[in-house]
């Protein structure tokens, strides 16, 4: 058994490799270690799944962009993957405003070449990364699976509504198995240094103001690292299969005629965004400086996710509190960057 995991250096691709490392399952990792954000926060990664697989020369690093078609399908052809698990994107709502040519590349042209690598290479089980973005403009909380996905507020969001539609094709005309994770605001030990959590810790540490978007009138499901790892590893041994009811007179979105699904995975417990940076303020015991600002363009004001859909198809659900993810996060930050 071998899987491979594109974005292996970035926030949750880290965090599967080292899962699948200590379970002695050989990882091949793809990173094209972009500076999106802080590169020697992605080597360090890196440096720590070496050094765990060291003595079982199970982790093998292959430094190339999924752009390109080429140097993808020989690494496929090389170590000849069963499972495929992407992740390589270019990530952030709002830095898609700016830079649409980026998402275009990443997360649409470099998918394709995803998708195609499967379908010339027999691989057992595809899982991608989706995002809680799709939802859009949508404010029927929770999100669910079967609600439609057509009205996205950003290109990050149509990028991986694109990837929903592309993976379904593939798996009716190639029988390629795959599944989709929409992703609810993933946080934790190793997070991105683009994210809230890591803004506010950093900015309150040096005594400098936070700003607050929306002027804080905002919620999320934030989702600890942990239960996003376990949902897949959990995922990974069952591959989607065909809904025999599904109705194409009535089609709902949460299923499919062929092998393919769409799962939420979120804590189910959303959270105000000033609760968080009281969590945060807790762990750290400090009190922050606020700057309370209006919504940005392709923001939304609040997520929560519907998840009973991936309950019941692995039995677990994700439930660390924000208190003790916070906790864990703070801990790692201080330790990190000393």
């Amino acid at each position: 058994m071998s899987i491979l995991i594109t974005g292996a250096a970035g926030f949750i691709g880290f965090h599967i490799c080292k899962r699948l490392i200590e379970k002695n399952i050989k990882v091949v990792g793809i990173d094209n270690f972009n500076n999106y954000y802080d590169v020697n926060l992605k080597k360090a990664r890196i440096n720590l799944l070496q050094k765990i697989s060291k003595p079982k020369n199970n982790f093998d690093l292959i430094n190339i962009d999924i752009v390109s078609k080429e140097e993808l399908l020989k690494v496929f052809e090389k170590y000849k993957p069963n499972k495929v698990i992407n992740l390589a994107a270019q990530a952030g709502v709002r830095y898609s405003i700016d830079n649409p040519d980026a998402y275009i590349q990443s997360n649409i042209v470099g998918f394709s070449n995803i998708l195609e690598s499967c379908r010339y290479n027999c691989i057992e089980h595809l899982i991608y990364a989706s995002s809680s973005s799709v939802y859009g403009g949508n404010t029927n909380l929770p999100f669910s699976e079967s609600q439609g996905v057509d009205h996205p507020v950003s290109l990050y969001a149509a990028t991986k509504k694109s990837n929903e539609m592309m993976a379904h094709a593939y798996t009716y005309l190639y029988g390629i198995p795959s599944t989709g994770l929409r992703f609810f605001t993933v946080y934790g030990p190793w997070g991105r240094p683009d994210m809230a959590l890591f803004l506010f810790t950093k900015a309150i540490i040096e005594d400098k103001p936070i700003k607050i978007f929306n002027k804080g009138n905002m919620m999320r499901d934030f989702t600890f690292i942990d239960d996003i790892v376990e949902s897949i590893i959990r995922l990974l041994d069952k591959p989607p299969v065909p809904d025999k009811d599904f109705k194409k007179e009535n089609p709902n979105p949460a299923s499919s005629w062929v092998s393919h699904k769409i799962f939420n995975i979120g804590n189910s417990n959303p959270t105000p965004l000033m609760s968080y940076v009281s969590a945060i303020e807790k762990a750290l015991g400090k009190t922050s400086r606020k700057v309370f600002l209006p919504m940005q363009k392709g923001d939304v004001e609040a997520t929560a996710a519907n998840t009973s859909k991936l309950e019941d198809w692995i039995n677990f659900r994700p439930n660390t509190s924000v208190e003790e993810g916070v906790k864990k996060f703070v801990e790692w930050y201080t330790e990190f960057y000393k």
